[in-house]
């Protein structure tokens, strides 16, 4: 009881204020490093030095990097996030069986028509259904 009485909502609040900031250090910290990693455009040497100059200058290591290439983070996570979702994209074409053009889909028709494996009825939905998709 007496632990809770010696602080005041003044101490409350820059507690919490504090806690917040360090919380937003150490995500930003995530967020520099992952943006090292994913550039391409600059040479191992040079992501070693900015791991190291963010690691043993924190606060001016970080906000050198804001200033000199946090321009481009928005591009290459954009970038990022495009390659992840065509790779997605080209999982799910694969896994459904769906993974050729419509030229590739209507010579498998075709053979599948003239080995006798679909009369004509089957055969013309199909082609329909691959050229109105």
């Amino acid at each position: 009881m007496l632990f809770a009485a010696e602080w005041g909502n003044g101490q409350v609040f820059w507690s919490i204020l504090w806690f917040f900031l360090f919380f937003v250090w150490i995500m930003l910290i995530f967020s520099l490093f992952g943006d090292i990693m994913r550039s391409h455009d600059i040479s191992g040497l040079s992501k070693a030095l900015w791991c190291g100059a963010i690691i043993f200058f924190p606060f001016i290591g970080i906000f050198a990097y804001l200033i000199v290439r946090g321009g481009g983070m928005a591009q290459r996570q954009m970038k990022a996030a495009e390659e992840y979702n065509d790779a997605t994209q080209a999982y799910i074409r694969n896994a459904a069986g769906t993974g050729g053009n419509e030229a590739d889909q209507l010579s498998k028709l075709a053979d599948l028509h003239t080995s006798g494996k679909l009369d004509d009825a089957e055969y013309a939905t199909a082609k329909a259904k691959v050229i109105n998709a």
